[in-house]
């Protein structure tokens, strides 16, 4: 294979591989952010749900894009050839993609940011994987830094 051909296709499984810029805001954690070690009650005034997307290391489309590339590169000649290659590469860094996320078994999560304002006058804000029957407008009890009905 030349290696004009062999470039192309690992800047394309490169390209896709990259998850582009990340967020690093869902990943803050507001309950460390603000302690709080006993109990008080106070008002639910909004709920933000924040999703968390699934940790992918993206080796799966890196393998995947290099076997499609190769295997793309068996069909045609001149441009076609130049054009499967790189379809090749597309197609194989998808499908690794996924068989990756299958074989992991990673799911997305999502969890809900509870803004309270409580009896003393302060507003705070929680993250919790779970609401329960916590609505906005509900009357709530703070525990170890969790939302929960009172």
């Amino acid at each position: 294979m030349p290696k004009s051909k062999i470039a192309w296709v690992a800047a394309g499984a490169l390209l896709l591989s990259w998850g582009g810029t990340q967020s690093y805001a869902a990943d803050y954690n507001y309950d460390t952010a603000r302690p709080q070690h006993h109990s008080a009650t106070g008002r639910v005034t909004k709920i933000e749900t924040i999703h968390h997307a699934a940790h992918n290391s993206h080796a799966g489309a890196v393998v995947g894009g290099i076997v499609g590339g190769v295997l793309g590169h068996q069909v045609g000649s001149g441009r076609g050839n130049d054009v499967a290659t790189v379809a090749g590469a597309v197609g194989g860094a998808v499908v690794g993609n996924e068989i990756e996320k299958k074989k992991r078994g990673e799911q997305s999560r999502d969890t809900y940011k509870v803004t309270v304002h409580l009896d003393d006058g302060s507003t705070r804000t929680y993250e919790q994987e779970y609401l329960g029957k916590v609505r906005t407008g509900s009357r709530v009890r703070v525990d170890n830094n969790r939302v929960v009905l009172r």
